[in-house]
């Protein structure tokens, strides 16, 4: 049997005030609309239009199931693309586990029909993007990071520098693990596959720890990401949006997990996001509490530059299921 469900019966609900960035999706919903299983906040930066995006859809594939994900736009049609990709990836990804669960003849086990199901998903998706008529994504973009959560069972796909984190309970308080690894052009597996691609992976002057990806023989565009959705300038230069895939089992002291943009991370570790999050007055108030301190922590840090657009997802995981 596949996995169906279906997007048009589900019930959008607009998260914490309103905000336009973030979408909450549930097949069941309490009578008070309150979000059971995680929490979900964006806050724009003082660049200009908030580019992140993020989604939390509650009871996805299965009930006590969850797609989580955040996605941070880049370029001038940046937003247009992480809107894209959170509004139509979880269809997506169902679509193709579908897919796999009618074709399959041998016993796959469910991990590995998840990851081919990711990056089959992913690889569509940045073909979407790509067909879109007068919408001009050469040097436009998207990360996407992504938590599917099946029992318990996780899956995790990430394209990009945003990230997940897990929070879990130990004798000295809790501990972050971070799950997914920054695709950044610094790093010297991505390094090397961009190269081979003949594109360049080098940095400004005026700002030597950050690695960007320009064209072989041009000093554009200047990415400072691996993979990304979108950005087909660079495409045929190294930059996939192929994700990398991880997978977690729910263990008895596993509290929670955090997916965040870059703008976020830039300013927090994961030990003080996994501590704010532990400390925050209700699992509702959650992601506000990271993002409120990440915003302060851009303030204090970095005076004088603009504040980048700021979002957090947070999953609880030792949550019962809906009764009947």
């Amino acid at each position: 049997m596949g996995i169906c469900i279906s997007v048009a019966s589900s019930e959008i609900h607009q998260a914490e005030d309103c905000q336009e960035n973030v979408v909450y999706l549930a097949e069941n919903i309490d009578s008070n609309g309150i979000l059971r299983f995680g929490s979900l906040y964006s806050k724009q930066g003082s660049k200009g239009l908030n580019q992140d995006a993020a989604i939390f859809y509650q009871d996805y594939g299965m009930e006590s199931g969850a797609f989580c994900g955040v996605f941070d736009g880049h370029g001038k049609n940046g937003h247009i693309v992480s809107n894209m990709v959170r509004n139509r990836l979880p269809t997506l990804l169902l679509n193709q586990m579908n897919v796999l669960a009618n074709t399959k003849t041998t016993a796959d086990d469910k991990n590995s029909q998840w990851k081919e199901a990711c990056i089959s998903a992913f690889k569509v998706m940045d073909k979407e993007i790509k067909l879109q008529e007068n919408l001009d994504c050469s040097t436009s973009g998207s990360t996407g990071v992504v938590v599917v959560k099946q029992g318990e069972d996780l899956v995790i796909a990430n394209l990009g520098d945003s990230r997940a984190i897990l929070g879990t309970a130990t004798e000295k308080g809790i501990k972050a693990v971070q799950l997914t690894t920054d695709l950044k052009p610094g790093l010297p597996s991505e390094a090397e596959r961009i190269r081979s691609c003949n594109g360049r992976v080098l940095a400004l002057k005026e700002e030597p720890h950050i690695q960007r990806v320009w064209l072989p023989h041009e000093d554009t565009p200047g990415l400072a990401m691996s993979r990304a959705f979108g950005d087909f300038l660079l495409k045929d230069h190294g930059i996939i949006a192929v994700p990398d895939i991880f997978y977690h089992r729910v263990a008895p002291n596993d509290q929670f997990i955090v997916l965040a943009t870059d703008g976020i991370w830039d300013v927090l570790n994961n030990t003080q996001v996994a501590s704010i999050v532990m400390e925050a007055e209700s699992e509702q108030a959650a992601a506000r509490a990271v993002v409120e301190a990440a915003a302060a922590s851009w303030k204090r840090k970095f005076p004088s530059s603009k504040v980048d657009d700021c979002t957090v997802v947070c999953l609880f995981l030792q949550k019962e299921q809906h009764p009947n």
